[in-house]
């Protein structure tokens, strides 16, 4: 892939203002592309991260959007086509997370955690689909380990990425010949913030000697998103070995 893959292209990035999404924002218009972020609540970071993208040459957009509205999901679809003339990468990448005792969980825990993350990524892509079908594009999901592996302390949040995983198998496959779909699954990645004890304990878990940094998921997603255009329905761990 050259520095310029997605030159000319256009890429909506949920959840893109801050930590991963960001990252995943910026290697798009690294690459190329033109982009548009969506955020809840981090107004402030999405318009710092919109100026970023800006210095780097590309067109930037920021919509509020909440992906569990349909509503509002075909309002900051609206937007982003009428500003870029087109759409040709989805990442879906906004995602909440959410810890419990399986038995302790409430039903409202249960209902926040997929509506925003398995909900979300269909309600985005279904809307998405017309564009992106037009301009033969991309939709890359952003998983989990959690989703591969069992987290006892996170049933609700496995079980929303595992079906985030099925998921982007069957839009791959009905969204065929004109749309790739494939996932990123990320593990332990590091954030500031987190805590050191948990990182390092971590760290050690993984084959790798380390944790993994939001600009390695951002280059698997990059991966799918100007790589070969034969590659779909795949969910690749970026994880270190860590579910070995």
């Amino acid at each position: 892939m050259t520095n310029q893959a997605l030159s000319g292209k256009s890429a909506f990035v949920t959840g893109g203002a801050k930590r991963i999404g960001r990252e995943i924002a910026l290697a798009l218009a690294h690459a190329g592309a033109n982009i548009t972020i969506t955020y809840r609540s981090s107004r402030a970071d999405a318009k710092k991260t919109a100026k970023d993208i800006e210095r780097l040459g590309r067109r930037a957009l920021a919509v509020e959007c909440d992906v569990r509205s349909e509503e509002s999901v075909r309002s900051a679809i609206d937007a982003s086509v009428a500003f870029h003339k087109r759409l040709d990468v989805l990442v879906n990448n906004a995602a909440v997370f959410d810890s419990g005792k399986l038995e302790e969980i409430s039903l409202a825990q249960w209902d926040a955690v997929f509506e925003t993350n398995t909900r979300g990524p269909f309600l985005v892509a279904r809307t998405a689909f017309p564009h992106l079908k037009s301009a033969r594009g991309r939709i890359i999901n952003i998983g989990s380990l959690g989703g591969l592996r069992a987290w006892s302390g996170h049933a609700h949040y496995c079980a929303s990425k595992a079906a985030l995983h099925m998921l982007t198998q069957a839009m791959a496959k009905a969204f065929a010949p004109e749309i790739t779909v494939n996932c990123v699954a990320p593990g332990w990645i590091e954030m500031e913030g987190d805590k050191r004890d948990v990182a390092e304990r971590f760290a050690q878990k993984t084959p790798l000697k380390r944790n993994g940094t939001a600009r390695e998921v951002a280059d698997a997603v990059l991966l799918f998103a100007a790589g070969p255009a034969f590659v779909t329905g795949q969910v690749l761990t970026v994880d270190g070995g860590l579910g070995l």
